[in-house]
């Protein structure tokens, strides 16, 4: 007997959580989708918001961090909160947030404006993409689980590739002479057709032993985070000043405060913001591992790949987008096929994705050594694509596994911890590798230091593929 996906919430006993329908999953990963395209879609724009807003370099580093850092720091207590005062409410608060931050970036009159509304704009996004895996989480069982796990992942992957790619049409597009402006303003219309499909097929559902929020974890948490990636972002522009030290020396401190204090606090049978006993779960431990490389390698190549081909290459902002086209239509169609892949292979396909990758990584950087700088989609497709293929084998996969026996109360925690592992190593993506290709190019040139960056994120992919062959090999 087949099991048909509805387009409307229902229920499928009185004692159920909801179920949640086709048009519910669509809306859900549309909300997801939103938080990872305005993460990646800034990249090509920012020569022309340079160009229009007089904004320095340092500024510029802050209009992409800003988002990413904040989003990063409140992704566990917007799991938290939703678990507290329901998934569907704070998801849809989140979206309206996320509309009217985006409205605001788009009408932006100067460059620190921006930079404001960007940290906003990465706020709400925090608001609402944890719900979107607690949902999941809670109103789906078995192959629809799965499916809709699945679904996630290459939501996740695509998003990524397609902000870029989205960025550079817009621009390019100059609707009604918005400029770069149409790339957050795009979200607005968006967002409109997303609150009136979530107020229709997203249920509601919350923990039934919600806990308060942990303030004290949640501020370590912060300061944490703030203190690694802060400085890491803005130190090379910067010129590395005193304070940049000061808080990368205090990062050690504040992360082992953090834990002390939700040890203490998960030992005293209250739920902390992340509870150390999470960890205990093997499957998430050993996937969120993984997590942390691969994210850093895609959001550095990402950085970087599109200064170097409009600042080395002389490309537009189209053609910088365009050339990533064969890796996110590749990522597409391999994600499709790997709910299959994986039934009938398990976690074996991981390891598998991070060779193909790392084939498709070399042919990238040959082709840049050999054609700079000649270099656009042409040049770039037989790596892009074999590069696609291998992520789409690995990000939904991975991200299956870290919530595949999570329990449904923590879904919400789970759900955040994931989420902000992925933000803060696509934040250090951006601040490691962008960072170094930056650092490399007045000595090396363009060419040179291009290739190295990516030899660098090559090893990231080795690593990937030696830590994958530890995850358990059946997913949950």
């Amino acid at each position: 007997m087949t099991e048909t996906i509805t387009s409307r919430p229902v229920r499928t006993d009185p004692a159920a959580p909801p179920a949640l329908g086709g048009l519910g999953l669509f809306t859900v990963l549309l909300g997801a989708a939103l938080p990872l395209v305005d993460a990646f879609i800034v990249n090509v724009a920012l020569p022309t918001i340079a160009a229009d807003l007089s904004a320095g370099e340092a500024v510029l580093e802050l209009v992409v961090a800003g988002y990413g850092v904040a989003y990063a720091v409140l992704l566990v207590l917007g799991g938290r909160l939703g678990d507290l005062f329901g998934r569907r409410r704070l998801f849809l608060g989140g979206m309206a947030a996320f509309g009217l931050t985006s409205l605001a970036c788009g009408l932006a009159p100067d460059a620190w404006s921006l930079v404001a509304a960007r940290v906003a704009q990465g706020a709400s996004a925090a608001a609402m993409l944890p719900q979107v895996l607690a949902t999941i989480q809670a109103t789906t069982t078995g192959p629809r689980r799965a499916k809709a796990m699945g679904l996630y992942g290459a939501t996740a992957g695509l998003s990524m590739v397609a902000g870029q790619i989205l960025g550079g049409v817009l621009v390019a597009a100059d609707i009604a002479g918005s400029g770069w402006r149409s790339v957050f303003l795009v979200n607005v219309p968006v967002v409109l057709v997303g609150l009136f499909l979530a107020a229709r097929a997203v249920p509601e559902t919350r923990s039934a032993r919600p806990e308060p929020v942990d303030v004290p974890g949640t501020f370590l948490l912060a300061a944490s985070i703030l203190t690694l990636l802060v400085p890491l972002t803005e130190g090379r522009a910067a010129g590395w000043p005193l304070w940049t030290w000061l808080s990368l020396a205090a990062f050690p401190f504040a992360a082992a405060a953090f834990y002390a204090v939700e040890r203490r606090a998960d030992r005293a049978g209250r739920t902390p913001l992340v509870p150390p006993s999470l960890f205990a779960i093997v499957s998430l431990r050993r996937g969120l591992l993984l997590i942390v490389p691969f994210s850093i390698g895609f959001s550095g190549f990402m950085f970087v790949i599109a200064v170097a081909l409009q600042q080395g290459a002389g490309l537009g902002p189209v053609a910088a987008g365009l050339a990533l086209a064969p890796l996110a239509v590749v990522f597409f169609l391999f994600s499709l096929a790997g709910p299959r892949l994986v039934a009938r292979y398990g976690t074996r396909v991981v390891p598998v994705g991070a060779a193909l990758q790392g084939v498709g990584l070399a042919l990238m950087t040959l082709a840049a050594w050999r054609s700079w700088p000649d270099l656009g989609l042409v040049e770039l497709l037989p790596g892009a694509a074999v590069a696609g293929a291998g992520q789409a084998l690995q990000l939904p996969v991975i991200l299956r596994v870290v919530l595949s026996e999570v329990p449904a109360v923590r879904a919400g925690v789970g759900g955040g911890v994931m989420v902000t592992t992925q933000q803060a190593s696509l934040a250090l993506g951006v601040a490691t590798l962008g960072t170094l290709f930056l650092s490399l190019v007045p000595g090396m040139g363009m060419r040179d230091a291009l290739v190295t960056t990516l030899l660098v994120q090559f090893a990231g992919v080795v690593l990937t593929g030696l830590l994958s062959l530890r995850l358990p090999r059946t997913v949950a």
